[in-house]
C-alpha cells in the first residue's frame, strides 16, 4: 500500500487551501492528522477520519456530532483511494452544507497529487533497480544466468547485442549542474532507442546501446555518426564540456563487461592523447588502449624505459621529434629529413644519438618497435 508522508500531505493541504480557502486536514491510513492548515493539529487522532476509514466512504460531521468525536470539527471527511485501495482521508473544515459543493473537487485534486507522487516513486524505484542491474552487469559481479532472471523482471532483453559508450563531464570552473546531467540522460533515453543508461560515478555515465551491424559485421562507423548527432544535440542545449568514448563490441551478454572496459580505457587514452577532442573511438585508439594495462606491470615498465630515458635526456625535444617522424613515415630517411627541414647527415646524427641514449636502434624493426611501444605507453 502506498503510504502518504507528511511532506506530501502538506502539499495537498497547501494546494487545495489555495483554491477553496477552508482549512484542510489530511489523515493517514491510521486516522492521524499528518498535514493541516492548522499546524497545531498535526499528530492528533481524528475520529471522523477513523469513521470514514472504517466505512470506506464519506463521513460528514456536524456541530452536534463533533462533540462525540475526538479531534473532529464540523466538516466533510472523504477517503482517498489509489487503485481501489483506501490510503487515507482528506477533511474539509466547515459546515457540511457549505463544504459539500466542492468536496469532490478537493478529493479529486488530492488523489491526483497522490497518484502522481506514487508514479514518480515507482519510476524512481525502476530507475534505481535498472541502474543497479546495469552496474552489476558491466562489472561482471554475477553469473549470467542470475543476471538473465533479473533482466526478465526488469523487462530488459539481455541477449540483444550491445556496445558500451562512456560519457564523462569535464571538470571546469563551471561544472555541469544536476539539471544538466538529467538533460543528458533524457537525451540518451528519449526518443526511445533501447539505451540502458546508468551513472557510474559523480561525473561519468555508461550507455549500453544496441549495436548496429552491416553485412553481419558490427558497424563502428555508424555508431560514430550517432555520437556526432548526440554531440550536436547536446550543443543545442549548451552542453559542451563533455567527452564521449565508444568501446568495442564483444558478442554475447557475458562479454558486455569487456565492452565497458574497452570504452573506459578508450576514454582515458583519448583524453590524454588529445584533450581538445570530444569524441574518442576504440577503433582509432586500438593499440594505445590494448597496451594501457601494461603500464602497471614490470613488462610495461621495461618496454617504456627506453623512450622515457630518451625523453628525459632530450633537452630541446629534437630527438623525440625525430623519433616521431621515423614512426610516422615508416623509417623513410628522405621523407623524415624533408619533413623535419634538416639535412640527411643531421638526421643520421640524431638517429645515432637516439641509439646511444636508449640502446635501441631505431633503424631496426625491433628497435623502432620497442621505442614506438614505449612512446605509446608513456603517452596513453
Amino acid at each position: 500500500m502506498f503510504l502518504i508522508e507528511h511532506h506530501l500531505a502538506q502539499q495537498i493541504v497547501d494546494r487545495t487551501m489555495a483554491i477553496i480557502g477552508n482549512n484542510i486536514n489530511v489523515m493517514n491510513h491510521a486516522g492521524v492528522i499528518i498535514g493541516s492548515g492548522d499546524l497545531s493539529r498535526i499528530g492528533q487522532l481524528h475520529d471522523g477520519a477513523l469513521l470514514a476509514l472504517q466505512r470506506k466512504s464519506t463521513v460528514e460531521v456536524t456541530e452536534a456530532s463533533c462533540q462525540t468525536l475526538q479531534g473532529a470539527k464540523p466538516g466533510i471527511n472523504l477517503v482517498l483511494q489509489i487503485s481501489d485501495q483506501v490510503i487515507g482521508v482528506v477533511g474539509i473544515t466547515g459546515e457540511p452544507d457549505e463544504s459539500r459543493k466542492y468536496a469532490n473537487l478537493v478529493k479529486m485534486t488530492a488523489e491526483m497529487i497522490v497518484e502522481q507522487a506514487a508514479l514518480n516513486e515507482q519510476l524512481q524505484w525502476d530507475r534505481r533497480h535498472r541502474e543497479e542491474f546495469i552496474t552489476t552487469w558491466i562489472h561482471d559481479r554475477q553469473p549470467i544466468h542470475e543476471l538473465s532472471d533479473w533482466a526478465n523482471r526488469l523487462d530488459i532483453d539481455i541477449d540483444a547485442p550491445r556496445v558500451a559508450v562512456m560519457i564523462r563531464f569535464r571538470n571546469t570552473s563551471n561544472p555541469l549542474s544536476l539539471k544538466g546531467i538529467r538533460k543528458v540522460v533524457e537525451l540518451l533515453e528519449y526518443p526511445k532507442r533501447d539505451n540502458l543508461v546508468a551513472m557510474v560515478s559523480m561525473n561519468e555515465i555508461v550507455v549500453l546501446k544496441p549495436a548496429t551491424f552491416k553485412n553481419d559485421n558490427w558497424n563502428s562507423e555508424d555508431e560514430s555518426q550517432r555520437i556526432d548527432l548526440l554531440l550536436d544535440r547536446l550543443n543545442q542545449h549548451s552542453i559542451s564540456d563533455i567527452d564521449i568514448a565508444l568501446g568495442h563490441y564483444f558478442e554475447g551478454a557475458e562479454k558486455v563487461s569487456l565492452s565497458f572496459q574497452s570504452a573506459k580505457l578508450t576514454l582515458a587514452a583519448g583524453i590524454k592523447r588529445d584533450s581538445k577532442k570530444h569524441k574518442h573511438l576504440y577503433d582509432k585508439l586500438r593499440l594505445p588502449v590494448l597496451l594501457s594495462p601494461l603500464k602497471e606491470t614490470w613488462q610495461g615498465e621495461q618496454i617504456g624505459s627506453a623512450f622515457k630515458l630518451l625523453e628525459g635526456m632530450d633537452e630541446n625535444g629534437q630527438l623525440v621529434k625525430t623519433l616521431i617522424a621515423l614512426f610516422t613515415y615508416h623509417n623513410s630517411l628522405n621523407k623524415c629529413a624533408e619533413i623535419l627541414f634538416i639535412h640527411r647527415n643531421t638526421l643520421r646524427y640524431r638517429i645515432k644519438k637516439i641509439h646511444e641514449i636508449t640502446q635501441s636502434d631505431p633503424e631496426t624493426v625491433d628497435g623502432l618497435m620497442e621505442l614506438y611501444l614505449g612512446y605509446l605507453l608513456n603517452k596513453s
